[in-house]
């Protein structure tokens, strides 16, 4: 496989700092250009981060010297340097827009852990385990944008990867007419830590804003299908959602209840052997980021545990639990993922390898 030089846009935050991390040592991938604020600019990655690096282990020392670009300054300079760049800035949704898109202009994929582009019809919203194939839209999108290379495709809100998963298979196998979800999302989903956050302590917090919107359209997206230019989202199921803050470090915990589109159901037994043989695209491709096995099915009366699970295959997994017949649904359980590695970052890696292993970047 060829190696790829990469750039980071809003490298010192928390998410760019969890990308720096993460692609340290990637087997493809080298960071050779970060971008944050204008205030940031000219000044080392290290002297710009200073005591706010907030990730495990120390700064990479491969990045720690790079001087760090202006996101909104050097657009052509970044775009020249880079075959693609992530994207994790920290501005307001119609900024994020016009950036991410006048980087697509520049001839510089973006592949973008923000929500701006969630809605864009022909930008694909990607999990690579269950709608890889929409990355084909990405040819329309370049008509549009008038590029030759340059295109965007996001990742989805952090807390659809704990339910959505699970429920992908028995969908596309059974499928399914309603879905109801609560989910109950740690701090670092707020880009905090326990310390910094004081009004967590002893405390659940039932309200994350604008979470429950997409936690219920978002996943009608992925279930979607290309068609005429654009992601048409699909029809089906219809799903309600309720988003709680709770006082954890990381981790994103889901309850589901769901009910079948037909009076033939699988038993419980049919639903474990769905999960547990289910793999995707990414699997298929040997990705240097893909879990092994993507859904792990945990069959002890108290699991998925968040502290215990939300590590599983380097936090790229996704743990299942929990799984019985409900007296209103047909079935509910419980599940889990890691949000700040499947979640954010480690879901754009993961993206950005299947683009270009399908020969997209």
């Amino acid at each position: 496989m060829r190696q790829y030089n990469v750039g980071i846009l809003g490298a010192t935050g928390t998410v760019g700092q969890r990308f720096i991390s993460l692609l340290d040592q990637h087997p493809w991938f080298t960071v050779t250009a970060v971008a944050a604020s204008p205030r940031s600019a000219g000044r080392s990655y290290a002297e710009a981060v200073g005591d706010r690096w907030a990730v495990e282990g120390e700064i990479p020392q491969t990045v720690a010297d790079l001087t760090v670009y202006s996101v909104v300054d050097d657009i052509d300079k970044i775009a020249g340097s880079v075959d693609f760049v992530f994207s994790a800035v920290d501005m307001d949704k119609d900024e994020i827009r016009a950036i991410e898109e006048a980087y697509a202009r520049a001839e510089c994929p973006v592949v973008s852990n923000n929500s701006a582009h969630r809605w864009t019809p022909d930008v694909p919203m990607v999990i690579p385990e269950i709608n890889a194939d929409h990355i084909q839209v990405i040819e329309a999108q370049r008509k549009r944008l008038g590029t030759s290379r340059g295109f965007i495709a996001v990742k989805s809100n952090c807390s659809l990867q704990s339910y959505v998963p699970p429920l992908s298979p028995l969908r596309a196998r059974y499928g399914l007419k309603d879905v109801l979800v609560c989910t109950y999302q740690a701090i670092s989903g707020a880009g905090k830590t326990l310390d910094q956050a004081p009004e967590i302590t002893d405390n659940v917090i039932p309200y994350i804003g604008g979470e429950e919107e997409k936690s219920e359209r978002e996943p009608l997206k992925i279930w979607g299908a290309v068609g005429d230019g654009i992601i048409e989202s699909a029809a089906s199921p219809d799903l309600t959602a309720q988003c709680i803050r709770v006082p954890v470090s990381d981790g994103h915990l889901a309850a589901v209840f769901f009910s079948f589109a037909s009076d033939n159901k699988p038993s419980e037994a049919e639903i474990i052997d769905c999960w547990r043989n289910f793999s995707g695209r990414a699997q298929a491709l040997d990705l240097p980021s893909a879990p092994k096995q993507f859904l792990h099915y945990l069959a002890e009366d108290n699991r998925p545990q968040t502290r215990l699970d939300r590590n599983l295959e380097h936090g790229m997994a996704i743990s299942v639990g929990r799984l019985r017949p409900d007296t209103q649904y047909d079935y509910k359980f419980i599940c889990l993922s890691h949000n700040t590695l499947r979640g954010a970052a480690g879901g754009a890696v993961l993206t950005a390898e299947l683009l270009c292993k399908e020969g997209y970047i």
